[in-house]
Formats: structure tokens, C-alpha cells, sequence
């Protein structure tokens, strides 16, 4: 589809796939909210380098700006890892290629156009916030559970990035003693517990068979170590939430991720949370998200503006 109103741009930028949007105008004022103007996919590549990863978000580009008819005038980007404020070079991300290169200037120089970066998570709960599962909220926090964990938080309509770019990394808090040692150089934290790869090697080590998580799930009526897992998921990702909670106390707490279709965590996980919450109730709204997978393209396309 062509048209002059396309305002908004946004790209994705997975470990496997590039995803990239064109929003118009009036989005994401409407409710609902129109459909997008153009969306188109792409393979990452990762496994060729970072220049081949710049070489196709070009490529990417340039299909987006024949598909609407006219350049983009700024683009954001939805990241694994941060921009760090104070190198303005990429951190913490598991698309490893991406860490200590300098991205956002490497793409305003190939893309010759201004462009906004930030953590994908941040994405996820920008547009959940501004047109998904807590529109109309004053704030909100958006948590993604599935290969790894990770956050955002958006107060006002705006993703609050933190001084050191990390805000809403609840993945990272420690919530096991003697726990699995993480990537980031501590142990027990909120992803070597609950994300879907730590709950698949839980099962394993206690049921001495590996399954997907998804078969765990469905097995919890027949299967004592399936059970403990997801047990095990419920009980830690209340811990985990509960800092959260107890820290920035959000209007409403959005869930994304495979791991979000879970339905135990909607019942025993909040029964838990209740009891780790410094509140004499849990009144903190836990609910899935409205978005899916949209969500972290159309965040990036919010962005711009949004910094």
C-alpha cells in the first residue's frame, strides 16, 4: 500500500529474523488500531557477521520504501542487547556479533537517515502501553519470558531507559542461592531460573528425558517432575516480580514470551507473588499480552519520538 501519511518506521532486529513496519499517521491514536501500512520479514543471517546484519537491514529498507512510495524520514530499532549512553556501542546482547560495535552510527551512515535504538523488551512494552494490554494506564511494565527474560517499563507513554541504559533488566536480579552461573558473570539470576531453556534442563536433570517446554506444560496431570517445573516457574517468577513490583510499583504488568501462554502463572503464579508483594494484597493487574508478535515491531516504529 502507498501513501504520503507514513510516519512511522520500525525494524526489529532479531537473532534470526528482521522484521520491519511502515505505521501510518494516525497510529496508534486510533482504537483499534489501523492496520499497518506495509510489514515485511526477512532472515537475520546472524551467523555471517555484523556487516552482513547491515547489509540486510538495508536491503530491508529499501523494499519498505518501495512498498509506500517515499524514504523514511527516521526509523527505530528494536535491539537485543542496549545502547550503552556511555560508549553509544551495543551491550549485553546475545546476538553477539552486535556487542561493543557502534550500531545506531553505523546504520544513520549506511540508512543516511536519523535513527532511534533501544532494547527490544523496552520495544515489547511501548507498544503494549500505547496501544495493546495497558493502554490507558499511567504506568506500566512489560516482561518478556521465553529464550531469555528481560524487561521494560514505560511511564506516560514513554520507555524510561535508565542512566546506565538497563532499566526494567529484572532478568538479571539474583533469586536463587547457590544458583546456575549466568552469562552476565553472577548466579541465580531471574534467567538461569524461568527462562524456557532453564526450565527444560530442570525437567531433564529431575526426569532424566528432555522435552520442550511446551510438552512439559501439557504433561503437569501425569508427570511429578513436570509438575515441579512448572511449580518451579511459578514460584520464581513471582520472587522475581515481586522486586519489580516492590521498587517501581506499576499500575499494570504486561506479560509476552512463549512462556507468557502459561496459564499457571495467571493462578498459582500470582498466589505466590501475593505473598512476596510488601502489600497487604496483590493489586498490581498481571495480565497476557494483546499484541503477540507485533509487538516489538511496532514499539521500534514508536520510538521515534518517543527518546
Amino acid at each position: 500500500m502507498r501513501g504520503r501519511d507514513a510516519r512511522c518506521w520500525g525494524i526489529d532486529l532479531g537473532g534470526t529474523k528482521i522484521e520491519g513496519v511502515v505505521l501510518g499517521a494516525d497510529f496508534p491514536q486510533k482504537d483499534p488500531a489501523p492496520e499497518p501500512l506495509c510489514r515485511i520479514r526477512m532472515p537475520t543471517d546472524a551467523d555471517q557477521g555484523y556487516r552482513h546484519i547491515l547489509d540486510q537491514v538495508t536491503r530491508l529498507i529499501r523494499e519498505m520504501e518501495s512498498a509506500v512510495g517515499h524514504p523514511a524520514e527516521a526509523i527505530g530499532f528494536g535491539t537485543p542487547g542496549v545502547l550503552d549512553p556511555a560508549t553509544n556501542r551495543i551491550k549485553n546482547s546475545n546476538t553477539v556479533c552486535f556487542n561493543g560495535k557502534p550500531l545506531k552510527a553505523d546504520l544513520e551512515r549506511a540508512l543516511k537517515v536519523n535513527c532511534c535504538v533501544a532494547n527490544d523488551a523496552n520495544c515489547f512494552a511501548l507498544a503494549e502501553h500505547c496501544c495493546g494490554a495497558a493502554r490507558g494506564h499511567h504506568s506500566s511494565f512489560g516482561v518478556i519470558m521465553g529464550t531469555g527474560v528481560g524487561g521494560g517499563l514505560v511511564v506516560d507513554g514513554r520507555a524510561r531507559h535508565g542512566h546506565q541504559g538497563i532499566a526494567g533488566e529484572w532478568g538479571h536480579v539474583s533469586i536463587e542461592d547457590d544458583g546456575e552461573r549466568c552469562y552476565c558473570g553472577n548466579s541465580g539470576c531471574v534467567e538461569t531460573v524461568i527462562s524456557g531453556p532453564a526450565l527444560e534442563r530442570y525437567y531433564e536433570k529431575h526426569a532424566g528425558t528432555r522435552r520442550s517446554l511446551a510438552d512439559i506444560t501439557g504433561r503437569t496431570d501425569r508427570d511429578a517432575p513436570a509438575r515441579e517445573t512448572i511449580e518451579r516457574l511459578c514460584f520464581y517468577f513471582a520472587k522475581g516480580l515481586s522486586h519489580v513490583i516492590n521498587i517501581v510499583d506499576p499500575d499494570i504488568v504486561v506479560l509476552g514470551g512463549g512462556l507468557s501462554n502459561i496459564e499457571a502463572l495467571y493462578s498459582r503464579g500470582l498466589q505466590h507473588l501475593e505473598h512476596f508483594v510488601f502489600n497487604t494484597s496483590l493489586q498490581t493487574r498481571i495480565v497476557p499480552n494483546a499484541l503477540g508478535d507485533s509487538a516489538g515491531v511496532f514499539g521500534a516504529a514508536m520510538l521515534v519520538g518517543n527518546q
